[in-house]
């Protein structure tokens, strides 16, 4: 009679533990790879793919490329004002031309006779002016004309001081910055030609190729998906029982779904701040419905797994 009481306490236990294992928090997730998105860098037509989706590739190898005629007459634009600016830059430094300085001289020489010729003419209006022999109005028309000659002398002796100065300093800078601003506008439209030949920036598989020959996508679209990587990851949730127990380092064991075989991860990222949980879950019961994003390591012979599968995680304590 004794025994059987402690058969049925004994099973009560097996169920009691039973149940809570089966209990016992899962993090669930999915099998995903590193990706790198190839982004159309101008709106122009494919012209040319050379890869398939699912292709392996290596680093370098071209993928598609994009029409190349309105980039290089774009460059060739901009190429041609940087020499326009190159070309403007030397003719500061040289300074004026030698016979601009002499016409210079020559137009002071001018402006000199036609003003001595004005004072002289001035000077023998004078007494008659005063004598009242002539119009006082013609008086003043000649000191006038004096006067204008006196100005235009001045203006040709500062016109000529200015070319003998040479050029100013302010102003091969100027041209010095108009050359770089050029020489920098030619190296971005270099660079948007060169990025016009889509290639593969590190080895991984093609995962999709979301436009066809012929489409000409908008700016920033993807032109490509790669996988990219030695192993994928598992991308899961952790339920806050797991989320205390786990930190970055640890090592767990990731299964697919349906498969009995483990691989072995460690954890390399746990978001700080849950997922999708409203602001009433932070507290009392509710809190053990918080989850939040991780991401596990594998290694290598996790390679050959389906992208996107269902997994489950469960830490080497609950194994």
């Amino acid at each position: 009679m004794r025994s059987e009481p402690r058969s049925v306490a004994l099973a009560t236990a097996m169920l009691v533990l039973a149940a809570c294992r089966a209990d016992a928090p899962q993090a669930l997730g999915t099998l995903e790879w590193d990706r790198v998105t190839l982004p159309a860098p101008v709106a122009e037509k494919i012209v040319r793919i050379d890869v398939r989706e699912g292709q392996q590739v290596v680093a370098g190898a071209p993928l598609l490329q994009l029409e190349l005629t309105r980039t290089q007459s774009q460059l060739a634009a901009a190429q041609a004002q940087a020499t326009q600016r190159r070309e403007a830059l030397a003719e500061l430094r040289a300074g004026p031309r030698g016979e601009a300085i002499a016409q210079a001289r020559a137009s002071l020489a001018a402006a000199q006779a036609q003003a001595r010729d004005a004072d002289a003419y001035y000077a023998r209006l004078q007494p008659l002016g005063r004598q009242r022999l002539v119009a006082a109005s013609e008086v003043d028309r000649a000191r006038a004309a004096s006067q204008s000659a006196q100005a235009q002398v001045r203006v040709a002796q500062a016109a000529l001081l200015e070319l003998e100065r040479g050029t100013r300093a302010e102003q091969v800078a100027q041209g010095e910055a108009a050359v770089a601003a050029a020489d920098a506008q030619a190296r971005v439209q270099a660079v948007t030609l060169e990025k016009l030949d889509i290639v593969a920036p590190r080895a991984g598989r093609i995962d999709s190729l979301p436009y066809k020959l012929g489409d000409q996508a908008p700016v920033g679209a993807p032109l490509a998906v790669m996988l990219v990587g030695e192993a994928p990851y598992a991308r899961v949730y952790l339920p806050q029982a797991l989320r205390n127990r786990l930190k970055v380092g640890d090592t767990v064991q990731v299964r697919l779904d349906g498969q009995k075989k483990a691989y072995a991860g460690r954890v390399r990222m746990i978001r700080s701040e849950p997922s999708f949980t409203p602001y009433f879950a932070l507290t009392g019961q509710d809190a053990e419905r918080l989850s939040y994003l991780a991401e596990i390591s594998l290694g290598k012979e996790a390679a050959g797994l389906p992208v996107g599968a269902p997994l489950q995680v469960v830490s080497d304590g609950d194994e």
